[in-house]
């Protein structure tokens, strides 16, 4: 019977070959499974069949008693984190190739709402999309950069994908974005403030959504706003909200995926909805 280390070997061939994982990520997961097989030989598992929640469990006290060879400290909660990310998609593998061991869904991971990112509490984002009615300008402007900063808190899309989105990425009969290779649901609000947005911005010879138009409101073809416009938009509103915190687009994408985690959404699902391709980017918003 095939051991947990050659076992290794075949899940590594797979994420490089068939999964086309780069090489980098290759490498991460051949450190972390190395590891688990070094420790679980030394407690004399080497057929997966061993590999039970109560070994996961031991594993995992173990990981938080090691020191980093690199900082002499004890591992961070995120890099003991990589550790059983790697292991429970090993485990899929196994499950894929109908090998007997534990099940992946048996490898729970920690759920944390601590963060180092920035923010913003609810009512300094009820300030925030008050802003654009503050501002004396033409409805149009209102709705659009309202749209702006609804899309952005309520998606968790980046601001590139924001100011790439065109009207045919729209299906506001069903409140959805499809965009970025996946299917965005939309708040009711944001729905509203772009159905708003687009009345107003009528016929226009440009097919992205969000267009810089000008004061006259006339031009023939506005051309479409850029990331950085979007970026100097929330800036923007932030300051005639008075917000004391600095404000972009991202930090709207990360109040996004905080209000997901105090949800208890599950990190297989935030990873997906930020559109990540691997999962070892959503753990900063779980570090310590």
């Amino acid at each position: 019977m095939a051991t947990i280390n050659t076992l290794i070997t075949d899940f590594l061939e797979d994420l490089e070959n068939k999964k086309k994982r780069s090489l980098r990520t290759v490498r991460n997961y051949d450190f972390y499974l190395r590891r688990f097989s070094c420790w679980a030989k030394k407690k004399k598992i080497s057929d997966p069949e061993k590999i039970t929640e109560q070994v996961v469990k031991r594993y995992r006290l173990w990981l938080d008693k090691i020191e980093s060879s690199v900082k002499k400290a004890k591992l961070k909660l995120n890099t003991q984190t990589y550790h059983l990310i790697a292991l429970r998609n090993y485990l899929k593998y196994l499950e894929t190739e109908k090998i007997n061991s534990l099940s992946p869904k048996k490898v729970k991971l920690p759920r944390l709402v601590q963060t180092k990112v920035e923010y913003l509490e609810v009512p300094e984002i009820q300030d925030l999309f008050g802003a654009p009615i503050l501002v004396k300008q033409h409805k149009l402007f209102q709705a659009r950069d309202r749209a702006i900063l609804e899309l952005l808190y309520c998606t968790g899309l980046k601001v590139s994908e924001v100011a790439r989105l065109t009207i045919h990425d729209l299906d506001l009969k069903k409140g959805l974005i499809m965009s970025a290779k996946r299917k965005i649901t939309l708040t009711n609000q944001a729905k509203h403030w772009l159905q708003q947005y687009i009345k107003f911005r009528k016929k226009v010879d440009n097919e992205y959504l969000f267009i810089g138009h000008d004061r006259a409101l006339h031009a023939r073809k506005p051309k479409a706003l850029t990331p950085r416009s979007v970026e100097r938009i929330v800036k923007k509103y932030a300051q005639v909200a008075d917000i004391e915190k600095k404000v972009t687009p991202q930090t709207l994408r990360h109040t996004y995926a905080i209000n997901l985690i105090k949800k208890g959404d599950k990190i297989e699902n935030i990873k997906k909805k930020l559109g990540y391709s691997v999962i070892s980017s959503t753990l900063k918003y779980f570090e310590k």
